[in-house]
Formats: structure tokens, sequence, C-alpha cells
């Protein structure tokens, strides 16, 4: 741990070197670079290369699954997806998650449609959908937020009964279970981000996950320009693809991936004993008799109980060196251009609302030590106004 120094705003040391939410895992640095040192004596350093081909078939042994096709970031992942299901009109999404999730609508003149969440759940309330279904509705789109799962049997029914597609964005879910199954088989699709702030990255990547073998193979072409072989275009497609870099990468952190979970799992637990007894600090909680990957420290703050707003103790977090974070605020409705769209739209979002002004994330990840932990646990203890 580096040296501390003393801000004027607090009255314990601080972190000389910031200490972010989504701070990178890396894997073996020696497998990594073999990887790599193949790539370039290969000449091949993308259109569905060897360690492509071999990371997609280790992902959907992984989760289960029969085809996942790998990406170059979860943004197109989501907006291939979209297209492939054949989405136009209006979708219903969540307005907690992160912007990426409605822009991949916008993007191709899609509405989406903001549901509120389900109190204590942090995803989609299934209960608030139906009344948004329009003529112009022709899908929902699911957030396993913090990889806590959405409620997906009553997702899966409404879907069916209004004729309605339905996806998920599994962005923070890679890794995690919903009823011994693996996320990735819900739904038509599920969609992975491998972004380098997840603890399982690609340096940038994504995936789409699915057991529609017909929709599989359209992913496929749509991702490629829409090319079925030599010279013979079938489609319309664009460029998804993953490189074989990043392929070598998530091969890498494949190997670690145990690893990863098991550090994340630790920290969480430590974080949970020194949070514990602080009034008005709630750890959000995960289902233990699932697998999960342990990646997001959050907590709710209760302002009365604790003494300081969210906003006030992230300021002081950030003045020591500990770079918190606020997912999802403001609320995609908040952002632009939903906010010029629909400036009425926090009306029919009031645990979205109230959720985005008491959540932060803390730091963690094979960067974080045990002892950062303890002194980040202390930081927010000594904030509290009964403290100063």
């Amino acid at each position: 741990m580096g040296k501390r120094i003393q801000p004027l705003s607090c009255k314990i040391p601080a972190f000389d070197t910031m200490l972010h939410v989504g701070g990178p895992n890396i894997g073996h640095r020696d497998r990594l670079m073999q990887r790599i040192e193949g790539i370039l004596d290969r000449h091949w350093l993308t259109n569905r290369g060897e360690l492509v081909q071999e990371f997609e078939t280790r992902l959907q042994d992984y989760l289960g699954v029969r085809h996942c096709i790998s990406m170059c970031n979860g943004t197109v992942a989501l907006e291939i997806a979209i297209r492939a299901l054949g989405l136009k009109g209006e979708v219903i999404v969540p307005s907690f998650t992160f912007i990426a999730t409605a822009h991949a609508l916008q993007w191709q003149e899609i509405t989406p449609v903001f549901c509120d969440i389900a109190p204590g759940t942090y995803n989609i309330d299934p209960e608030r959908i139906e009344e948004l279904i329009t003529p112009r509705t022709t899908g929902i789109i699911g957030v396993h937020v913090w990889g806590k799962p959405c409620d997906t049997e009553p997702l899966e029914a409404l879907s069916h009964r209004h004729g309605l597609r339905l996806m998920f964005d599994g962005a923070h879910a890679f890794g995690c279970s919903h009823k011994g199954t693996m996320i990735a088989n819900f739904g038509e699709c599920e969609v992975f981000s491998f972004h380098a702030t997840k603890f399982f990255n690609t340096f940038e990547g994504g995936a789409v996950a699915t057991n529609n073998d017909e929709l599989a193979e359209k992913i496929r072409l749509m991702q490629n320009f829409g090319f079925s072989g030599m010279d013979k275009v079938i489609y319309i497609g664009t460029n998804g693809k993953m490189n074989e870099v990043c392929a070598a990468m998530g091969l890498t952190n494949l190997d670690s991936l145990d690893e990863f979970i098991e550090i994340n799992r630790r920290n969480y637990n430590l974080y949970h004993k020194r949070l514990a007894d602080i009034p008005g600090i709630e750890l959000v909680r995960y289902d233990t008799s699932e697998k999960n990957n342990w990646q997001h420290v959050v907590f709710e703050l209760n302002e009365t109980n604790y003494g300081r707003s969210r906003d006030e103790l992230m300021k002081h977090l950030h003045a020591n060196g500990v770079r918190a974070r606020r997912y999802f605020y403001p609320g995609c409705h908040r952002m632009e251009p939903y906010r010029s769209y629909y400036p009425h739209a926090h009306l029919l979002l009031p645990e979205t609302e109230q959720l985005c002004d008491r959540v932060l994330l803390l730091p963690t990840g094979t960067g974080v030590t045990q002892e950062d932990i303890r002194t980040i646990s202390l930081i927010i203890e000594k904030a509290r106004p009964d403290n100063w």
C-alpha cells in the first residue's frame, strides 16, 4: 500500500494513489504474452482467428449455453442482438441501468420506455410492465443489475402472453446463476460486457449468448457484414467482431476466473464485517446459494441515520483517494436525449428516483488489499458528523 497523505477535509490518512471502482483484473502476464506471441507468429490478428474460436468454445462450456458469439464490445453486442430480434417501435427497459442499454435502442430509432424497478430488487418490476405496453411495444429488456438476477419467470410469462421478444442485459452478471442455471440461458438471448471495468475483461469486448440456433446464425452474419463465405454477402451487417488480442486477454482471464471471484468474495465479506455496525449503511446482499461474481460492493445510505447525504460522503471519499461511484445516477430518464423527450418520466419512476440518491459503490477486485478495505471503512465511519 502506498504512502499516505493528509488532506484538509479528513482526520485520517488518505490514499496517495486513487482507488477506483472497476479497476481492471489482469491474469497471468506470461500466459497472455505467450498467446500474443502466437498471434504475431500466425499473422492472424482478427476475422475469427484461432483464439476467438477457442474463447467462444470455453465461454459456451462455462455458461452451459449452445452459442456465445464474441463481440468488439458490449454496446455493439446489445445493438446487434436488438436488431437480430427484430425489435422496433417501443421496447420496455429499466431506467436504473447504464446508459448503453437505452442508447442501443435509441441509436436504432427504437423508443426506450422506462419502467420502474421492483422494491428491494434493483431490477425491472414485472408488475409495472403491463401498464406500459402499447400497440407499438415489441420487446422487453431486463437488466441483471450488479449480477442480481431479474425475476425471469414472470418476465417470460408476460412476454409470451403479449407476443413480445425478451432479452437480458447481463453486463454485470457474467459468472452468476439464477435457480441453478447460469445467466446466459434466459430470454431469447443475453448480452455480456467484457469491458476493462468488469471483473472479467478482454481489454474491451462483449458477447451474445443464446440457445436459439437460428438467432445465433443471424447474429454471426450481422457481426461480420453479412458474409456467409468468401465474397458472399447474404444479410445486412456491421463489424462487431472481437480481435485476437482481446480473445487472448479473455482466455488468460478465464484461467484466473476462480481466483478473481474468490478475491471479490473475500473483499465483500470484509467490507460487510467492517461496515455492518455503521448506522445508515446497508450493504446490498447476494444469494449465497447461487453462483456470484461478487464484483460490486454496493451500499444504500440512509441520510437520517448516517447524518450525511450520499453525495457528501462520496465527496469525502474522493478527497481521501477513494473514487466511489454513484450507479446509475441520475437514471437514464434524467440524461439526454431522454430528459428532453420525457420531462415527466420521473413521476412514473419513484423507486428508481429514490435509489439513485442512496446508492454508492466501493472499490474491489485484485487491486484492492484487505488493508485498503479497512482504511476505506474507517473513512466512512469517521465521516459521520458525530465523529468530527
